[in-house]
């Protein structure tokens, strides 16, 4: 399955091809579309010139990252706090990880495990923890043991409400019609 987060091709072939580039995007995900926090990592690279590492990012100087994330387009609607939260995961996954990401999950004995690494990374709370070990289980074939259960809502199979079911603009529109309704739901409550 290919990766069509980000809905332009060069950005999801990032994407697929690297676990801190999707990382990344993830951590984006918030108060911005989600194409935006997800063409965010190639953005990042392209002014790098080559991929992303969490070594280099962790070690750049924080106000040069954060006026590389600033420069137009911008990376994310807030690019200084956003450079922050992006250079402490890359650093979290240096100490904890060997700046290679997808040690969090390929080692995993199962989905719980799994979630509790996510959520030890910064600027990953439960719903974002779940959403992404939903990503991965759906899109990525990492599927250990009890997965879906630790996903919650967001394991569900054919369920449309977050991006580990956007598969294609279509899906897209479907999640974020979804998202709509339940948004409207809550406020008729």
């Amino acid at each position: 399955m290919r990766i069509q987060l980000a809905q332009r091709t060069e950005a999801d072939d990032l994407l697929g091809r690297s676990p801190l580039a999707l990382l990344v995007g993830m951590l984006l995900d918030q108060q911005i579309p989600m194409e935006w926090a997800f063409t965010g990592p190639h953005t990042i690279s392209e002014r790098l010139g080559h991929d992303l590492t969490a070594e280099e990012i962790a070690a750049l100087d924080p106000e040069e990252f954060a006026t590389l994330l600033a420069a137009k387009p911008a990376v994310h609607r807030y690019p200084k706090s956003m450079a922050d939260r992006v250079q402490q995961l890359a650093a979290y996954l240096v100490e904890h990880y060997d700046g290679k990401p997808e040690r969090v999950w390929s080692d995993a004995a199962d989905g719980k495990e799994l979630l509790n690494r996510l959520l030890g990374l910064p600027g990953f709370g439960k719903q974002k923890a779940q959403i992404f070990l939903a990503l991965l289980g759906k899109q990525m074939g990492v599927q250990p043991p009890g997965w879906r259960e630790a996903a919650g809502p967001y394991g569900e199979e054919g369920s449309l409400r977050s991006v580990a079911d956007v598969v294609d603009a279509d899906t897209l529109g479907r999640v974020r019609a979804a998202k709509q309704e339940a948004k409207r739901a809550a406020k008729a409550k």
